[in-house]
């Protein structure tokens, strides 16, 4: 089966990238010709653990190919994906852009039976939408299919191999035939499937990250009493989580969630709730919260800093919004950090895979140094803002030697609080006794 996956972006490149580890003959087509070319010579433009090592596999194998030509992909492909990105407009909802510029696209170019998968994430109706746009362009036949993507960044490869579940929304037995057929290796390995229709799939997306975006939120809420009242998140946490109708997962308290995916679906979620004229309440309650949750740190940072951050060296361990991954998008840190600026703060910042990102949005106003020690070096302050397990191994002696100010802002807990306590550090994490 020969397949085209428009868009080589985060959902693009890994989707395509674990098509061909299928076997199936893939083609990720990109408008970004700088991208494509470095694809080919099997260089990624994104940082997830275990993707060059199936990049170069399937590139030798000739299953897996890149290129610019959308024309040439779609006549030689029974199936076509659409991954191009959707980001947030400033009034909350969804750009579309892409996505209607593939559709026109796809109306002018297809000429013979074809699946079009829509894998980005849309609005709840869009899939119905694109397919009558395409409609109105041509008279060949075609089916049309959403089926969302539940990749975590930082354990993309795992989800895509081992997915909790499969969501295939279609009204044409003859698509979902050829669903089954695409994700027949783990559909054998009897990963559940849940087959229904377009809308209920597009819902179940916006549903499922708003859930666990409101469970995240609800932790952190949960961490701020704990610090009034002197309880200890991580207890509460683990209790929660031992109850089988709560789970564990997602129960970690922290600056707030970001990433490509929270904060962009949350807000088109409710934004599209409210057009239907049915507001979702708690997912806007969350928007808020989360939103607070990074001041909240602020104010910890600066209380920690005497009161005042004007002329405080700062010291920044983690930049990418969680561990294992490059990205920066809506990452509490980029909040957080131009606040410290903005009163005054000097900031030095470290994270094992973001510099470069880091670099775009901050430019020169951030001192961005070689390790977590460099970044420690003179500070007033140390801020965790990434989990990173080499921050979870901190020498403390060694950073007793190099701040210029004993105290540590642990605002991902990733520290055990009587330890950095016996070293001699002022210590606060986020809900944490000590």
């Amino acid at each position: 089966m020969n397949i085209t996956v428009i868009g080589s972006g985060y959902v693009g490149l890994t989707l395509g990238i674990g098509l061909s580890d299928f076997g199936w003959n893939v083609t990720c087509v990109d408008i970004d010709e700088e991208r494509i070319k470095k694809l080919n010579n099997g260089i990624i433009p994104i940082f997830e653990e275990g993707l060059n090592e199936i990049v170069k596999r399937n590139l030798s194998e000739r299953r897996l190919h890149f290129s610019t030509n959308l024309k040439e992909a779609v006549r030689g492909s029974s199936v076509i994906f659409i991954a191009v990105g959707t980001p947030s407009r400033d009034d909350g909802f969804t750009d579309l852009t892409q996505v209607w510029k593939v559709t026109d696209d796809l109306g002018k170019l297809i000429d013979e039976y074809k699946v079009i998968v829509v894998k980005s994430t849309v609005p709840i109706g869009t899939t119905g939408k694109i397919y009558n746009r395409i409609r109105e362009l041509t008279n060949t036949d075609f089916d049309i299919v959403f089926n969302p993507e539940f990749l975590r960044e930082g354990n993309a490869i795992h989800d895509f191999f081992h997915p909790d579940r499969v969501v295939i929304g279609t009204e044409s037995e003859k698509s979902l035939d050829v669903m089954k057929e695409i994700y027949r290796p783990i559909y054998l390995l009897q990963t559940p499937f849940v087959f229904t229709n377009i809308e209920t799939a597009e819902m179940i997306k916006y549903a499922a990250n708003s859930f666990l975006a409101m469970k995240i939120t609800f932790i952190n809420e949960i961490a701020n009493l704990c610090e009034k009242v002197g309880a200890d998140v991580h207890d509460v946490a683990r209790a929660l989580g031992m109850d089988g109708r709560i789970g564990p997962k997602f129960l970690h308290a922290g600056p707030g969630y970001g990433g490509s995916c929270f904060p962009k679906d949350t807000n088109a979620f409710s934004y599209s709730a409210r057009e239907f004229g049915s507001p979702l309440s708690l997912v806007e309650a969350t928007i808020k919260a989360n939103d607070k949750q990074k001041l909240f740190m602020v104010d910890k940072i600066r209380r920690m800093a005497g009161g005042s951050l004007k002329g405080k060296n700062i010291g920044i361990l983690g930049l990418a919004f969680k561990q294992n991954t490059d990205d920066m998008r809506d990452s509490p840190a980029i909040t957080i950090i131009n606040k410290l600026l903005n009163e005054g703060a000097v900031v030095k910042a470290y994270d094992p895979e973001a510099m470069k990102n880091a670099r775009k949005i901050f430019g020169e106003r951030i001192i961005l140094c070689k390790n977590e020690y460099d970044a420690a070096k003179d500070a007033d302050l140390l801020v965790i803002l990434t989990e990173w397990n080499q921050f979870r191994a901190l020498d403390l002696d060694k950073l007793r030697l190099l701040m210029k100010t004993h105290a540590i802002a642990d605002l991902r807990n990733v520290l055990e609080p009587m330890v950095v306590k016996e070293k001699g550090f002022t210590y606060e994490g986020v809900g944490r006794k000590i």
